[in-house]
């Protein structure tokens, strides 16, 4: 019996699963040859697995997926242990459930469960009037149910906390994001504006140093112009001693007729105040309005002088003043070719320039215009016909209809309910996918269209239909 014991207590351990305790649950064989439920090896490796692989919790094998093989062997010789160990009323081992006490008023043990006061009790209360109708049921099942209600709830929650684990991962990797970013701009910042302080304070000590020497070259010649009146002073003050001296007969007659040479026949010269050397004109002028014009000439990105492209304007649009001014005409032109780029039935004209690259600038005069449309648009965009200004269309622009609109993929997107700025600044960041549009008066910014950039670009220009007699106008400033 002692023999038989033991072989049991053997196959009892080998039946049990590592890693919760309990015989096998739809057991499961890993390549290693290690058994484990099926349920106890997913959790495991939902816990423990990752990019390095999925290790058995037993020898520490790693794998690269997650594969193993149901065990029928395993499975059957659990289910045969089970009828053994009923046929011989020995207890399946299993985490013992820790009671408090017993029943305060009969002194039984509690191993009976009431499902609808929702406590344990006796076998005494079990027949007493207060649990008489109720649905009781033993300890031991009603544990063993919520046991596995808890295993089913435990794998929602490990799959919970994974997912947890990973929102908080990717909420870091963003919150760095944000960090760099904010960084980078940070020294962007810093380094363009000091770049402008450092040209301000140049040119300040520069203009300053050269204000220096025009007025040491100035007090230079008026020292000179002082030293020689002094001189002539000193001379008449030399005479004057003289006459008084001969005048009080104090000095002999070879010198009297010295005096008198000198005096009577000599000649005094004209003195007169000394003009002012210099009136400092280099430094009359309007020095913000100078400083203005050279920092242009050390930015990054500078205002460009864009002009129009007669070929590709529309037959009732009017280019002038250099190809720098659009406006609409009634009487319609009849060109004597019809190139591809020409619009056909939208109002639009386009630039000369085509960038593929780089950062660019450019304002437009806008000013008693109630109709306008201005961006960018692709080198292959459709220009005859109907067209439609979206960006898959290979149209970014921004227009103004009693309201000012972004034109985007799902329609227009409502920018500002007022518009009265005179000018409109628009900036192309080709190689980031950028395309801004600012207030350019105020600098604020009104839009941005973030998308990526497959082909040339050129800039776009409109002043809309049945508005004649009002103009857009690219502006230059140098």
């Amino acid at each position: 019996m002692a023999t038989a014991a033991a072989s049991r207590d053997d196959l009892r351990k080998e039946l049990t699963c590592p890693i919760c305790l309990e015989y096998y649950t739809e057991p499961v064989i890993l390549r290693c040859g290690h058994n484990f439920c099926r349920f106890c090896i997913s959790m495991s490796w939902d816990e423990n697995g990752g990019d390095h692989g999925y290790q058995c919790p037993e020898c520490r094998s790693v794998f690269n997926n997650r594969t193993f093989t149901k065990n029928y062997l395993v499975q059957n010789l659990v289910s045969k242990m089970d009828d053994l160990e009923r046929l011989s009323s020995v207890p399946r081992p299993a985490k013992p459930l820790k009671m408090d006490g017993k029943c305060e008023l009969h002194g039984e043990e509690l191993k009976l469960y009431c499902q609808m006061d929702e406590e344990a009790i006796c076998v005494v209360c079990r027949e007493s009037r207060v649990h008489r109708n109720h649905e009781v049921a033993p300890v031991s099942e009603v544990a063993h149910d919520m046991k596995a209600e808890l295993q089913l709830r435990l794998m929602n929650l490990s799959r919970f906390r994974s997912q947890c684990l990973r929102v908080i991962a990717a909420d870091e990797r963003t919150k760095n994001d944000v960090r760099m970013k904010k960084k980078r701009l940070k020294d962007k910042v810093e380094a363009d504006v000091g770049a402008l302080v450092q040209f301000l304070l140049d040119e300040r000590d520069s203009l300053l140093d050269s204000l220096d020497a025009e007025e040491a070259a100035a007090l230079a010649t008026l020292d000179d112009k002082l030293d020689s009146v002094k001189a002539e002073a000193a001379v008449v003050e030399r005479h004057v001693a003289e006459v008084h001296a001969h005048a009080s007969g104090d000095t002999t007659f070879q010198s009297l007729c010295k005096t008198f040479e000198e005096v009577v026949h000599g000649n005094l010269p004209e003195v007169e105040p000394a003009d002012s050397p210099t009136e400092f004109t280099d430094f009359s002028g309007p020095f913000q309005l100078i400083m203005w014009k050279k920092m242009m000439h050390v930015l990054h990105t500078m205002p460009q002088n864009l002009t129009l492209d007669p070929d590709t304007a529309h037959p009732n649009l009017l280019i002038s003043d250099y190809d720098t001014k659009v406006e609409e005409v009634r009487s319609r032109n009849q060109p004597e070719l019809d190139p591809p780029a020409r619009f056909t039935r939208f109002c639009g004209v386009l630039a000369t320039a085509q960038y593929c690259g780089g950062q660019h600038y450019w304002e437009v005069d806008v000013r008693d215009k109630g109709v306008w449309y201005l961006g960018v648009t692709t080198q292959g965009s459709k220009r005859k016909g109907f067209i439609s200004l979206t960006p898959a269309a290979g149209y970014w622009s921004l227009c103004l209809q009693d309201r000012l609109y972004a034109t985007g993929t799902d329609g227009r997107v409502l920018v500002a309910d007022y518009w009265n700025s005179p000018r409109v600044g628009v900036y192309l960041d080709y190689d980031r996918g950028l395309l801004s549009f600012y207030d350019a008066v105020t600098m604020k910014l009104l839009y941005v269209f973030n998308t990526c950039f497959h082909q040339p670009v050129y800039p776009l220009f409109s002043p809309g239909k049945n508005d004649p007699g009002s103009r857009l106008r690219i502006c230059h400033y140098y």
